[in-house]
């Protein structure tokens, strides 16, 4: 937990997708008012299921867990250095369930902005969600973002047959 003279950072989660970054400069516009620093957060998960069959060693090159580390660290550095901004953004990459990192996160944070892309409802409740479940587990206020170029592309869960 932060102490009382510690200035508790936005923690925003970043994943490179187009609603990662927009919550991530909507992260700093807020730290900015707020007169805060911003903790880019960017998780990536080393379990990766079950490989049947036969893979391509080109494949197997990418599910490395360092070959992953490198490429979360490039998706934050390029998502830091897009910013415009005098607030100190701190880049946190870890190996862990981005549900997890976050709402640990959010124990020391003012407050905790995800972005939300499209799934539709389907996908949505069999893969679950990670800003879902930062909004239930959180320890501070969650803001929820979509892109905001994004356009609804899917029926609402009323008008699906099955």
């Amino acid at each position: 937990m932060a102490n009382d003279t510690e200035v508790r950072p936005v923690v925003v989660g970043v994943d490179g997708s187009p609603a990662s970054l927009a919550a991530l400069r909507w992260a700093v516009e807020e730290a900015e008012r707020r007169r805060c620093p911003v903790e880019a957060l960017l998780a990536y998960r080393e379990d990766f299921g079950m490989v049947i069959g036969a893979v391509p060693s080109e494949v197997l090159t990418e599910m490395t867990a360092d070959h992953m580390g490198e490429v979360g660290r490039r998706v934050l550095d390029r998502a830091i250095a897009e910013l415009s901004t005098d607030v100190e953004v701190r880049a946190v990459l870890t190996s862990d369930d981005p549900r997890h990192a976050l709402t640990r996160a959010s124990e020391n944070a003012v407050l905790l902005v995800v972005g939300s892309g499209s799934k539709g409802p389907i996908r949505a409740a069999l893969l679950g969600s990670v800003s879902a479940h930062c909004a239930r587990h959180a320890s501070c206020p969650v803001v929820v973002l979509r892109d905001p170029a994004e356009k609804a592309s899917h029926a609402p869960l009323s008008d699906v047959v099955l």
